[in-house]
């Protein structure tokens, strides 16, 4: 919260926020969206974006005033959109939820301030159900230390190399991935399917990466 001010700084150095997003939409939505888990939820864009397209929409972040913006957003929503939407205060590092939950879980830009992402990573596939989606929005691996002490990051980015075998080490396998180039900062979208014990990924709908 403290840096927000600083954030159109940090989004003058790579692709345009509507690619982004874009990008995103077009992965996410190939198939159903079920029960979703928006970590690190930041102003709520994500539930802007696909909470009406939703089962159940959590979004979940460590600062009350995000959350207060977040919770102000639902405004913006019809009503029985904003009626899916539980606001929830939590750390990434130890997610207040139950295992097997949720068919979406989406990291937008959040990896970055975990000081380990594997953690993380981990706790996302834990609150994963069988074939159920995990995507995570970072930055490729970068040397702009700056990031560090004007924003507060923990990891400057992330190596395809890192992100797969977190997934791997937790059973998500990578499906999709995708390199939005458009400044300084490479942005990243890596999208994982957690398979069942008996059976391989069936999503016919996730492009396999080879």
């Amino acid at each position: 919260a403290a840096h927000a001010a600083e954030w159109d700084s940090l989004r003058s150095l790579h692709v345009a926020e509507t690619e982004v997003e874009a990008a995103i939409s077009e992965t996410l939505l190939t198939a159903p969206l079920g029960n979703v888990l928006d970590v690190g939820t930041g102003t709520g864009r994500m539930v802007e974006l696909f909470a009406a397209k939703a089962n159940q929409f959590v979004a979940l972040d460590n600062s009350t005033e995000m959350l207060r913006l977040a919770r102000a957003k639902l405004a913006n929503l019809d009503s029985s959109t904003a009626g899916k939407v539980d606001i929830m205060l939590g750390d990434f590092n130890a997610l207040p939820l139950g295992n097997a939950r949720f068919d979406t879980v989406i990291f937008h830009q959040v990896l970055h301030y975990a000081q380990h992402p594997e953690g993380v990573i981990a706790e996302a596939a834990r609150v994963l159900a069988p074939n159920g989606r995990l995507m995570i929005v970072d930055f490729a691996a970068h040397d702009h230390e700056e990031l560090r002490t004007v924003h507060a990051h923990a990891r400057l980015g992330f190596a395809d190399e890192l992100i797969a075998k977190a997934f791997q080490a937790n059973g998500v396998h990578i499906a999709h991935q995708a390199t939005l180039d458009g400044g300084a900062l490479a942005v990243k979208i890596w999208m994982g399917q957690k398979v069942a014990q008996t059976s391989a990924v069936q999503n016919t709908n996730l492009r396999k990466v080879a």
